[in-house]
């Protein structure tokens, strides 16, 4: 891997090579045989994750995250450009952020503030899975810093904090009978149509946290029922998922789904506490009047989570498009990507 490529080369060597969750070896050890390489880093590494640092004894310490992993790919390799931008699995979600960070790693030799550059694996899969996790619970003082800033797509604008998300069952009760005489019984695919309801009137909060406005999501995603084809079935289970503002913890959000659906039986599936912005830290108060812009709320769950678990205010910014992420037409606006990494540069050379 050569780090002496420009930003959008190394993006589309980074794009062609192939890292579905659970395949990032390959690609992790060029990676980490690029950062090796480099005399003013120390590495270390964690199954698929890899912590780069500088060691400099600089007043303060930020910390640049991204992830390794892409979903699955669908038909978009390898990478090719069209105009203005480059395509291919991964480009916006996140590999065009990785080739900012390693850019900066290779080429910021003396910073003004200590940096920690973080690789990591599994990110788009299941969170018992999940890099960046691994490493806070097997060596959380590789992950010690003031600030973090977290790669993913922002379309290069500052994405305070992210949403909270819940997933819960509400079940629905009926009784079984015969098709052939249902009025003996109660049908609870039909009864289910009353959770519906709820889901349908229901007014979506959007409150202000820390000066972002978030828009949270209350909504039906799967729904299970049914015992035979001549049976009236006696349950159906609706599953909800709830996206609450950082305002809310986990528990809150529980009880506030629970409180939605007071009518029936709610199980909480998952739960993962969302993070506020945290803007009015000096760091990251500093971090945006460097990169400029006007922050706004991240609408979705990130990683930014799991720096604020550990007491470290962090944002989402990259070049990417998180509209666009997951689909087969994803893209990264070429201009985007040296955008992202003048900024950033300008950021950590800033005394």
């Amino acid at each position: 891997m050569d780090l002496q490529l420009g930003g959008v080369a190394l993006t589309a060597q980074l794009v062609d090579t192939p890292s579905v969750s659970g395949e990032e070896g390959p690609l992790t050890d060029a990676i980490e045989g690029a950062l090796r390489s480099l005399p003013h880093l120390t590495v270390q590494r964690d199954g698929n994750a890899i912590v780069a640092r500088t060691t400099l004894g600089r007043a303060e310490r930020v910390i640049l995250a991204g992830h390794v992993d892409t979903v699955p790919v669908a038909g978009n390799l390898p990478s090719r450009v069209e105009g203005s931008r480059l395509y291919g699995c991964g480009t916006t979600d996140m590999k065009s952020g990785l080739a900012v960070q390693l850019r900066l790693a290779a080429s910021l030799t003396s910073p003004s503030r200590d940096v920690t550059y973080v690789f990591y694996d599994c990110e788009e899969v299941a969170a018992d899975r999940n890099g960046l996790l691994r490493l806070s619970r097997h060596s959380p003082e590789l992950l010690a810093g003031d600030f973090a800033v977290l790669m993913e797509p922002s379309s290069g604008e500052v994405e305070g904090g992210c949403q909270g998300t819940l997933r819960a069952e509400v079940t629905v009760a009926g009784q079984r009978a015969h098709t052939a005489r249902s009025w003996m019984g109660c049908n609870a695919i039909h009864e289910a149509g009353a959770v519906l309801d709820v889901l349908r009137a229901y007014t979506p909060r959007e409150p202000e946290v820390d000066g972002l406005r978030y828009h949270e999501g209350l909504n039906a995603v799967g729904i299970r029922g049914g015992v035979a084809g001549n049976v009236v079935p006696d349950e159906c289970a609706v599953t909800v998922n709830y996206r609450f503002a950082p305002d809310l913890t986990g528990e809150q959000a529980a009880e506030f789904v629970r409180s939605v659906f007071s009518a029936w039986p709610v199980t909480v599936l998952d739960v993962a506490d969302g993070a506020r912005p945290g803007l009015g830290q000096p760091a990251a108060a500093e971090f945006v009047a460097v990169v400029g812009g006007t922050p706004r709320a991240k609408l979705g769950w990130t990683d930014v989570a799991r720096f604020s678990a550990l007491g470290i205010p962090a944002v989402n910014y990259g070049p990417g498009i998180s509209e666009i992420a997951h689909t087969a037409g994803e893209y990264v606006e070429i201009g985007k990507i040296a955008e992202c990494e003048s900024r950033l540069r300008a950021w950590l050379n800033a005394s």
